[in-house]
């Protein structure tokens, strides 16, 4: 099977999580034995993951190129993915004028229209607002796919009780982890730790409502513990979020997230907005490291567990617990892998990710024929994407 994957940028599983997704995703198909080629219009960056030396075919192309028409058309991919939907708005009606028969899987890795609503809710206290503009975008590139790939059952019943997306477009396909069977003890680790890409706004915003809320209440309790702030591409943040006086150290890029975090003996995950499952929280689950979340950093893992904490007192009281209470620490971690290896366990759920793909190459013609709303959005009078490429690649030349 020949798959090509359209990236918004090159993947780096080590800055985040986004990366990681991409990163299963190549493994999840060449595990179904799938010649994996990747393609972007972006710039390379120095941490990008050298694809080709894991048996990936890399393409650079551009964006509004006519060039890419025929190229992709002489490659001829049977399956083609977008990473999230402004891939797909960019490049999905080329591939569907030139790769008429290719399956068009489109990968949300969040839903891009929750977070924004999220994001506006913290910013101006207005009520939640899921159709938005990111919205009328975002769900459009998910009718004109045949399937979309979502991490979150959570956001999949958003897609079908706000927006009434047919179950038929979409597939349930989260992270997945393989634990080591050993985790450093609790003896052995200390202090706090908190972790996320700066790329990614809602880090930013948990690592300032952790600085000026949440850890002050933590450090009154423990005057000699430090938190150890570890996030890809925030260097420009450093004078602000760097507090030695206050134990608050901001350490740049974590080379290796997961051999860095089980240094520590707690896991922070304050995010006020978000959507999608969290990297940071994988993280701690995959190292052993006790993880204390909200209800937005939890979301799409389980609500059966009273891990959850909004409100800035509640969140240090628990990693207080974590911190001060071997046993507690111990009754977590082991929750937490449960947890994983019954929902999330790499085994299940690798293998998955080309058989789902195999039924919609097998049942096309009918899931197309059902999709009218897609067969709208393709027509020429709502071809706004395509005609907007157009007109910028004859004002380009």
């Amino acid at each position: 099977m020949n798959c090509l994957i359209i990236g918004k940028v090159w993947p780096e599983p080590t800055s985040t999580a986004a990366g990681q997704r991409t990163y299963d995703v190549i493994t999840a198909l060449q595990l179904g034995c799938w010649q994996v080629h990747f393609a972007s219009a972006a710039q390379r960056g120095e941490h990008a993951l050298d694809l080709e030396a894991i048996g990936v075919t890399t393409h650079e192309i551009a964006v509004n190129d006519a060039a890419f028409d025929p190229w992709v058309e002489a490659l001829a991919p049977q399956v083609v993915i977008f990473d999230r939907f402004m891939t797909e708005e960019q490049y999905g009606w080329r591939v569907a004028q030139r790769c008429p028969e290719a399956v068009r899987v489109l990968d949300t890795s969040d839903l891009h229209c929750l977070r924004l609503a999220r994001e506006q809710v913290i910013k101006s206290g207005e009520a939640l607002k899921l159709k938005n503009d990111i919205a009328l975008r975002e769900i459009a590139a998910i009718y004109r796919s045949d399937l979309t790939l979502m991490i979150s059952e959570f956001e999949m019943e958003i897609l079908v009780d706000e927006f009434s997306i047919n179950e038929s477009l979409l597939a349930y396909w989260p992270f997945s982890l393989e634990l080591s069977e050993e985790c450093v003890l609790y003896k052995n680790r200390k202090d706090f730790i908190l972790i996320g890409s700066f790329l990614h706004p809602p880090n930013l915003d948990a690592v300032r409502w952790c600085k000026a809320e949440i850890w002050p209440l933590i450090r009154q309790q423990l005057p000699e513990a430090e938190l150890h702030c570890y996030g890809s591409y925030g260097d420009r943040f450093a004078a602000e979020l760097h507090a030695p006086k206050n134990g608050f150290y901001f350490k740049g890029r974590a080379e290796d997230a997961l051999a860095t975090m089980t240094l520590y003996r707690v896991n922070l995950a304050p995010l006020r907005y978000g959507a999608g499952l969290k990297g940071k929280v994988f993280d701690g689950f995959q190292t052993g490291t006790p993880t204390v979340m909200t209800p937005i950093a939890a979301e799409g893992i389980s609500t059966n567990f009273g891990w959850a904490h909004t409100v800035a007192e509640d969140f240090a009281n628990a990693a207080l617990q974590l911190y001060r209470e071997p046993e507690a620490w111990r009754i977590r971690q082991c929750e937490e892998r449960a947890l994983c290896q019954d929902r999330f366990n790499s085994a299940d759920w690798l293998p998955r990710l080309a058989a789902i793909i195999q039924c919609v190459i097998g049942e096309k013609v009918q899931l197309r024929e059902q999709n009218f709303i897609g067969k709208i959005l393709r027509h020429h009078q709502h071809r706004s994407t395509e005609f907007m490429s157009r007109w910028i690649e004859l004002k380009n030349k």
